[in-house]
This record gives C-alpha cells, structure tokens and sequence, in this order.
C-alpha cells in the first residue's frame, strides 16, 4: 500500500476498523487509546507523517526542552477469540461468530488541506483487508452538568445500519456536523464505498477543554454492545470519578460564596464557567493550528473572517484574539504618514 509502512500483515477475520483523532474533550482519542491498552492490540502499520503535519513548538519536561516530534498515526489490530470457532460473522449481535478489530489512531489532526489523500491511506488498507464497516467517535457538547451519566449519540451513514442500530436505544443525531477528521473521514470512506457509523459520548458545555473519561466510557460501553467485545471498563470508571471530583473542586472555587448548587448549572453560570475554564484549560494543538490558518485565510480572503470569529467563539477566546481579529478590518496606514 502506497504511502502506509507496514510492519506485519495479521490474518485478519471480518474486521471493524475503528478511527479516532484528538477532539473536544479527548472523547475519541481517549476511547481509542484506552481500547488498545485494554485488548492488548498490536501496532502493525502507519502513516509516515511527513506529508500531513509540521512542527509547530517543543515540549517542556522538567525544565528542559525535548527535540521536537511530529504525531504519530498508527494503525493496531485485536484477533478475537470468538472469531477462531469459524463460520460466518453477522453484523450487530445475533448469532455472530465475531470480528476482528483495526484500530487506527493518531495524536494529533493533520493538515486538513491534505486530509483528502490522508484519508485515502487509510481507506486503501481499510479495503486491504476487506473492512467493510467503519467506527468512529466524537463528542456532543451538551446542556449537562458534569455529575450526570453521558448520553450516546448516533449517527450513521446509511439507514440500512441506522435500522440495524436502532435495537440498542441510541439517540439519533438527526442534524448538524461533527468537526476534524472524527467526522470528516466517515463522510470520505462512505463516498469510497465503505458503510460506517459514529458513536458521539455527551460532554459538559463547560467543560469542552477537559478530557472526559466519562464520556469515552459511554461510547465504549456502546461499541462493547454492538460488537459484543467484552471489555473491562474498571480503570475507564475509575479515572472518570477522579475527573469529576476535579471539576467539583475547580467549580467550587469558581462559584461565587463559595456555594455549591445542585442541579444542572443555570446557562448564565455555564458561560461565566466556560470562559474561566477556557484559561485554565489547554486548548488543543489542532485548535490552534486551524485558528492559525483562518487568520492567514481572512488576510487574503476578508469572508472567511466570519468563519474565523465562530471557531473563536466556540472556544470562548475571541477576548485572546480580539486585536489581531480587529486588526483584520483595518486599513494599512499609507506609506509617508
């Protein structure tokens, strides 16, 4: 395969492949990752990064600075020992013999100008190894508070899955877009031919900039549903428990008295929130990069500043940008003045 390393070819039964890529609230990325930890599942292919990421800083660790590195897209496969009985595999529970898993992941969104011919690399060993269904994962910011259990969303690319899918109470994401290659690569692996869907874990308005294990377990718990792969979610659940005595703490400081209200959060108290939180959070590297280049897009193209102002809004830091935003609008002061 053209562009893809690959370290071993495994026999491979019927397999899912499952994609994710960093995103709010590290929903995907953390689902993905903590998949491969708990099935021990072997790396055995990636994607050179060369053509698809730059450098954009170094690392810091203990005072010192690292070398720089560029991300890593890896692909993972899973054998699962109910697919060693034989027989044909049905999708979706049933009487399925089961189903292999590919399990792709990179640390980081790639240059989304090139995220056609990215995508392609993966579809080309998608196809290799004749997947024909595709999992992805997202998140879905939500009114919520933080203690609440997360909702599953569901979004499918064909209604014939989306039927097959109803039986396991997923709530239907009827309309809207899921942002970065979390949603992107579903769209371009269906016009080549490939059927998939997206688990999409509810995240906490306030909260987009933290990771959410909660959320991660949602959608994994899902996904262990209709692939009838077993996992231990222990270490998932406990991680997701320390998170949320995190927030209580961060939101006990911020609330003011010191009071602490049960309930959801009132939306006034949510934006007051989520605007503190914004400072205190580390927004991620991808984020930035796609601010950075709606900047260098708005320069030559001034219609592409509405775009530019929404992505800031949505990360409440249009306050951070403001004069280089403004800046935008301004004619440049003559020469000789």
């Amino acid at each position: 395969m053209e562009g893809v390393k690959i370290l071993k070819r495994p026999k491979l039964k019927n397999p899912y492949l499952i994609v994710a890529w960093p995103g709010m609230g590290e929903v995907a990325f953390k689902a993905a990752s903590f998949l491969v930890d708990k099935l021990k599942a072997e790396e055995f292919a990636q994607i050179p990064p060369e053509e698809f990421f730059y450098l954009t800083g170094s690392v810091i660790q203990a005072g010192m600075l690292d070398v720089p590195q560029l991300p890593e897209s890896k692909f993972y496969y899973w054998k699962n020992p109910a697919t060693k009985r034989g027989g044909s595999a049905k999708d979706f529970g049933g009487k399925s013999e089961g189903h292999d898993l590919i399990i792709f992941i990179s640390n980081a969104q790639p240059d989304l100008t090139k995220a056609e011919a990215y995508s392609q690399r993966i579809i080309a060993l998608a196809k290799y190894f004749k997947v024909e269904t595709i999992v992805g994962f997202a998140s879905m910011p939500q009114p919520i508070d933080h203690t609440q259990d997360a909702g599953v969303w569901l979004v499918t690319t064909a209604q014939e899955l989306k039927n097959e899918l109803k039986k396991y109470n997923l709530r239907i994401l009827s309309e809207g877009q899921i942002s970065g290659m979390n949603g992107l690569f579903l769209g371009i692996a269906k016009r080549e031919g490939l059927k998939g869907f997206c688990l999409l874990g509810e995240i906490p308005l306030y909260t987009i900039q933290i990771e959410n294990p909660k959320a991660s377990f949602a959608v994994l718990s899902a996904l262990s549903k209709i692939t009838e792969v077993k996992i231990d979610f222990s270490t998932l659940i406990e991680q997701a428990h320390v998170m949320e005595g995190e927030i209580n703490k961060l939101l006990d400081y911020l609330k003011l008295g010191g009071q602490v209200q049960s309930g959801p959060i009132g939306e006034e108290e949510i934006e007051r929130i989520k605007k503190t939180l914004s400072q205190l959070t580390k927004l991620p590297g991808s984020v930035k990069e796609k601010i950075e280049k709606l900047f260098e897009q708005s320069k030559a193209d001034i219609t592409k500043a509405s775009s530019l102002k929404l992505e800031l809004d949505k990360w409440n830091i249009y306050k951070e940008y403001e004069d280089r935003f403004l800046d935008l609008f301004r004619k440049p002061k003559e020469k000789g003045n």
